[in-house]
């Protein structure tokens, strides 16, 4: 009898976990994907192509690099880096971002060390992330690039 309690016990624990798993919401995701491609598309090299970069000065000391680093017929890859002389590498943020012109969505799809977002992850996991780790990312990319449409100005247009 005991033992037949504590498996109902277990599978309702189990059936309880996946009630909470994290569900990303489609529509907030595309509408930040959305904003982004339009701030995206107002700070990058006009008539860029691969190898184009825009520095941008926001601050004392502080650049962020816009590179163009992969274009086909629908899509461009494109990183954002931070540039700081008194940072570390490892704490300049850096991000990979790919463009949809089609559907015109910005999208992140590698960030730090992460080198491919999912959609959402287990939690707890062996990496930390969080469970709606992308959609913090892609909202992390909308705040970032405000700024930089409201504090930069571009120091050079190299092509």
């Amino acid at each position: 009898m005991a033992s037949s309690v504590r498996a109902g016990w277990r599978s309702a624990e189990v059936s309880l976990a996946h009630a909470r798993r994290y569900v990303p919401d489609l529509m907030s995701l595309q509408r930040t994907c959305e904003v982004n491609y339009m701030a995206l598309m107002k700070l990058l090299p006009a008539g860029g192509e691969v190898g184009a970069l825009r520095r941008y000065q926001v601050g004392n000391g502080l650049q962020f690099q816009l590179s163009l680093v992969g274009e086909s017929r629908f899509t461009t890859q494109v990183v954002l880096s931070q540039h700081n002389p008194e940072l570390p590498d490892y704490l300049q943020a850096r991000i990979e971002i790919r463009l949809y012109h089609d559907v015109r969505m910005a999208e992140v799809c590698a960030a730090q060390q992460i080198s491919r977002l999912q959609p959402r992850y287990d939690y707890p996991n062996t990496k930390m992330h969080q469970r709606d780790e992308k959609e913090q990312v892609n909202l992390f990319l909308a705040d970032w690039l405000k700024f930089c449409l409201r504090h930069g100005t571009s120091l050079i247009n190299i092509f």
